[in-house]
């Protein structure tokens, strides 16, 4: 308050010589003296009028707090640049042990996880795991569809986003496409957990999800056909089955006619694209027709 006070009297030329003298050892009094020296070359137009001192000490202390404030500036910049160097180097350097394979349209592969287990992987899939934690937590994230020969140890988990397989030692295959989640047990003794549906397979078993609606099988082979280049299907919609020959021969195929929603039963050969389309229509009363730019049209039968 006293300080506000030699303020005022300062503004008004109404400071003794004591108080001036005081005034102007203050660290403020070259600011408010430039502040005075400033509005001199202002011209007031007729309808304005002069601050009293509240209006003034309002405007003041707002100029001295934005001085006060502006060593902020710097100092948020070396924090973006850290926060920018920390993300980068997480990136680069803590991911590291994080694989990856994928396998394209037309193409298969095989691959031995770091425990010696075998994973078959059919045309454009994905598997990702972390190898530096493996023997601590055999676990892997899959897109797409791939067989696994799992060596005995730990619990091995296979994470889709439509469910979770947990096995120990065994042989299964999990499909995992869009709205469309099988799995077969082969050998051993597989648990599959999908939202509140969770089944114990023994070999010769199934799980299906397929368009939200579950379902359960027996199948007699020893392991899945597309590893021998043949994919086998029992009552999936005709829309499942052309799009696994897409992803095997790498066309595009469009509909005319044709309701896709059709069950097929059967299968198609990986290494002829016309004995495949051949043998995916002709049970169906359709007819196929090859373009030279790999386009393929399936359209309703015209007798």
């Amino acid at each position: 308050m006293i300080e506000d006070k030699l303020l005022n009297k300062w503004l008004n030329e109404d400071l003794t010589d004591a108080e001036k003298e005081a005034f102007s050892k203050r660290e403020d009094f070259a600011l408010n003296r430039k502040l005075i020296e400033d509005a001199k070359h202002f011209k007031a137009s007729e309808f304005s009028k002069v601050d009293d001192f509240e209006t003034f000490k309002a405007k003041y202390k707002v100029r001295s707090s934005v001085k006060r404030l502006n060593w902020l500036k710097p100092a948020l910049r070396i924090a973006s640049v850290l926060v920018i160097g920390l993300a980068i180097y997480f990136t680069m350097f803590m991911n590291d042990s994080m694989v990856e394979q994928h396998t394209q349209i037309a193409e298969k592969t095989t691959m031995t996880l770091p425990d010696l287990s075998r994973v078959i992987m059919n045309s454009d899939s994905k598997i990702t795991y972390d190898k530096d934690s493996w023997y601590d937590n055999r676990q892997l994230n899959l897109e797409g569809e791939a067989y696994f020969k799992v060596a005995k140890g730990k619990t091995f988990d296979v994470i889709t986003k439509q469910g979770v397989v947990t096995v120990v030692g065994t042989e299964f295959n999990v499909k995992a496409r869009q709205d469309y989640f099988e799995v077969v047990c082969y050998e051993g003794i597989v648990k599959v957990s999908s939202d509140t549906i969770t089944r114990q397979l023994l070999a010769g078993d199934t799980y299906r999800i397929l368009n939200t609606t579950f379902s359960q099988d027996k199948v007699g082979a020893i392991q899945p056909e597309w590893i021998e280049n043949r994919s086998s299907f029992k009552s999936v919609p005709l829309k499942e089955v052309v799009s696994e020959l897409e992803r095997q021969f790498s066309v595009k195929v469009t509909f005319k006619d044709t309701k896709t929603t059709r069950l097929f039963s059967g299968g198609f050969t990986h290494k002829n694209l016309e004995k495949a389309l051949s043998a995916i229509t002709q049970p169906m009363n359709l007819t196929y027709k090859i373009s030279s730019s790999n386009q393929v049209l399936i359209y309703g039968d015209t007798d």
